[in-house]
């Protein structure tokens, strides 16, 4: 006789006494939250055991799967789609837009991308916030419009549709209200959940360290990269990660719509965002290189550099936009579908010398304090406001030179925003040392396409 499954509330008492849960404890946990049988305070008590308690590789590799089997999967070559599918994820951090020079690039360079992506989560930006700041867009499709979408415009940068990782989605959410957000078992089983769902053949992770990153440690940053690239290797899919530098915002903006006018003045062949670019090439390079794209790294990241000054990208992400809804001169015309915030000023540097430090947090949060953000999943996002015009680190400045603009939906905010960034930026008589954009990369290997 089949023995009865273990209750809910076994597997908890399990899992906060420390114990290895076995693969079929989890199946069934997982499948309790997306047929709903669990409650949100059963989901937190979860997330937190596993938070103090951890998940050793055996756990964390059958709880990616039982999330990726919470739901349905794709099969691109059942769709007829026969070249490789390709994706790259980050970690999150401030200013971090680069999903939005990734994807067209890669579609650009021949491959397919369903790119499932997350909303923001505490002080970092989410990617499916930056998009519904466009008029329009469908940031949430079923697995056939997505399909479709890609075969149309080579990529689609959506959300995870009910049917895809349902589990996830519930999970996803309580972590953000729980301080569970930087559970290592717990991000590593979001990310690739998804992205086993999505049915890619090579995947880049781009898994931030620094003042601005979830992680803010370089080990702990290390230890989360190697994870998720064993991890998903072990589950069949062929990762690669970057360990890269959050000290600063990525972009030169922190904001839904501001991130998303310099993502596409970037794509338009304007030097506005080095970093950002840089950091796209990167990822794109190691994708490619993964798909068998390229025949080494130097070559993909050739090929990438050579398809955004070409305007390929840039044509691939209008496709993209005008296939999920938005308009179709969102490239040449930002300003017209862009309204600004009410409330614009600068904030002055408080001396003469050198740009040496940001509270990178402080700015994300700061975001999120204007509106930018969420402080409850249900929360209503406002797209205008945020932070331009910032600097980078090193840059030589004079005292009242503005280091970055503050934008708010009222005069209340923009004041009380400028008084906190205040103590968020360090001026010092000496030039700061240069850090490194990409500080390491785990794993190698080209997938089979």
């Amino acid at each position: 006789m089949a023995l009865a499954a273990p209750s809910p509330q076994a597997v908890l008492r399990r899992k906060r006494d420390g114990h290895a849960l076995a693969a079929s404890e989890l199946q069934g946990f997982i499948a309790g939250i997306a047929d709903g049988r669990l409650s949100d305070g059963q989901l937190g008590a979860f997330a937190m055991a596993v938070c103090l308690r951890g998940m050793d590789r055996d756990e964390t590799v059958a709880l990616t799967l039982a999330m990726r089997d919470s739901g349905r999967r794709l099969d691109w070559r059942a769709a007829g789609i026969t070249g490789p599918v390709l994706d790259k994820h980050s970690t999150g951090g401030v200013g971090d837009c680069t999903s939005l020079l990734v994807a067209p690039l890669l579609a650009a360079c021949g491959a397919h991308v369903p790119m499932i992506s997350g909303r923001g989560l505490g002080h970092t930006g989410g990617t499916l916030d930056k998009l519904e700041a466009i008029p329009g867009y469908r940031a949430t499709l079923s697995p056939d419009a997505l399909v479709a979408a890609v075969r149309e415009a080579g990529l689609a940068i959506v959300g995870a549709s009910a049917e895809l990782a349902p589990a996830d989605r519930r999970l996803y959410a309580v972590r953000d209200v729980t301080a569970t957000v930087d559970a290592i078992p717990l991000i590593t089983a979001s990310i690739l959940s998804k992205k086993l769902a999505a049915g890619l053949d090579a995947l880049v992770l781009d898994v931030k360290c620094g003042n601005g990153a979830s992680l803010p440690e370089p080990a702990q940053a290390l230890a989360l990269a190697r994870e998720l690239v064993e991890v998903a290797n072990a589950a069949g899919l062929s990762t690669q990660a970057l360990v890269t530098d959050m000290s600063q915002p990525l972009a030169p903006a922190a904001g839904n719509a501001l991130e998303v006018r310099v993502a596409l003045a970037c794509l338009r062949g304007e030097t506005v965002a080095p970093r950002l670019v840089e950091l796209s090439l990167h990822l794109a390079a190691t994708a490619l290189w993964q798909g068998g794209l390229a025949p080494d790294l130097d070559a993909a990241y050739a090929q990438a550099q050579a398809t955004l000054a070409s305007g390929a990208a840039a044509e691939r992400f209008s496709r993209m936009v005008a296939v999920l809804g938005g308009p179709v001169d969102l490239l040449e015309a930002p300003d017209r579908h862009f309204p600004p915030a009410p409330c614009i000023a600068s904030l002055g540097a408080p001396a003469d010398g050198w740009l040496a430090g940001f509270d990178t947090r402080a700015l994300g949060e700061a975001v999120v304090d204007l509106g930018g953000g969420r402080r409850q999943p249900d929360d209503r996002i406002d797209a205008r406001v945020g932070l331009d015009a910032i600097l980078p680190l090193g840059t030589r400045v004079r005292s009242g030179q503005p280091l970055l603009r503050v934008h708010a939906a009222d005069e209340g905010a923009l004041a009380a925003t400028l008084e906190r960034l205040r103590t968020a930026v360090t001026i010092q008589p000496q030039a700061p040392a240069p850090s490194p954009l990409v500080i390491e990369r785990i794993g190698a290997g080209v997938a089979s396409a």
